[in-house]
């Protein structure tokens, strides 16, 4: 026990025993700096030293761009980059998958493999009518005298935009005798129009060509997408005057009818309308007489 405590007392006299650290000019020998140390001094100031040069370390690599030279570690910039790039290659999956929906519904058109839909002009109109009808409302004085008030200034504002009250009637593509009509049995979602070779193929009504292009089995063929979902098919043309992706009016000249295409057995046109994805009858809505 006493042994310990002489080994103790030992060590603990070592640990504080001083030096003295001097510093001398060695021509002179002139002393230029002197400090006095313990073997406890040396160890505290290396610890300290340490620990600081540690905690210096980490700020500089969490807080200064030198982080970007360690292994592992990414740039805000390249993070950003990054997250710029995920978002539009998410949306250009989004836009790809939306064009294999549109030229799948288009491939339907050519190939007329459809589920049809009938659709009757009069009956739309009835249930719209009958709509109409429940939305009557009982009105008061004020009502009218509002409404009247309203309508006198329409009536003398000189900057009103005008509003085409026909926007869904449709032009016809060409006038002539229909020689096979619409037939759901037969799968024959369109009308033959008889017409003279080399006439003039109107577009039905405002749009965007969408295709126009030779095929083998029904000639030049323009398909026009106009507004509201309408679809719009011009088959067994000798020639076009329009490119895919011109903008056309109604009543606009298209193409020139013919007699191309494998399916074709004398001049006419093959005119088919299409109503979200669905054939509809184009004499519901269209007069080739």
């Amino acid at each position: 026990m006493a042994r310990d405590k002489k080994k103790e007392k030992k060590f603990t006299k070592k640990l504080l025993h001083q030096y003295r650290l001097v510093i001398l000019n060695e021509d002179t020998f002139e002393e230029r700096f002197a400090i006095k140390l313990t073997r406890l001094n040396v160890f505290v100031l290396t610890s300290i030293s340490a620990i600081f040069l540690i905690v210096l370390t980490i700020l500089l690599i969490a807080f200064t761009p030198l982080r970007e030279y360690i292994p592992g570690y990414s740039s805000a910039k390249l993070k950003k980059e990054a997250s710029i790039l995920n978002y539009k290659t998410d949306s250009l999956v989004q836009e790809l998958e939306l064009n294999k929906r549109y030229y799948a519904s288009i491939r339907k058109v050519l190939t007329g493999d459809v589920t049809m839909v009938e659709f009757n002009r009069d009956s739309v109109l009835e249930v719209a009518k009958n709509d109409l009808d429940l939305l009557q409302v009982a009105t008061n004085k004020e009502d009218s005298l509002l409404r009247a008030k309203v309508e006198k200034e329409d009536k003398y504002n000189l900057f009103e935009e005008s509003i085409d009250q026909n926007n869904f009637v449709l032009f016809p593509p060409v006038n002539g005798t229909i020689s096979e009509g619409y037939s759901i049995e037969d799968k024959h979602f369109a009308v033959d129009v008889v017409v003279a070779a080399n006439t003039p193929v109107k577009a039905t009504a405002d749009g965007t060509v969408i295709f126009a292009e030779w095929t083998i089995e029904t000639g030049y063929v323009v398909i026009i997408e106009h507004n509201q979902e309408l679809i719009s098919v011009y088959k067994h043309n000798s020639a076009i005057t329009k490119a895919q992706g011109d903008l056309v009016k109604a009543g606009e000249v298209i193409a020139m009818s013919g007699n191309a295409g494998e399916l074709s057995t004398g001049p006419h046109l093959h005119f088919e309308l299409w109503s979200k994805g669905y054939p509809v009858n184009p004499t519901n809505f269209i007069d080739f007489q």
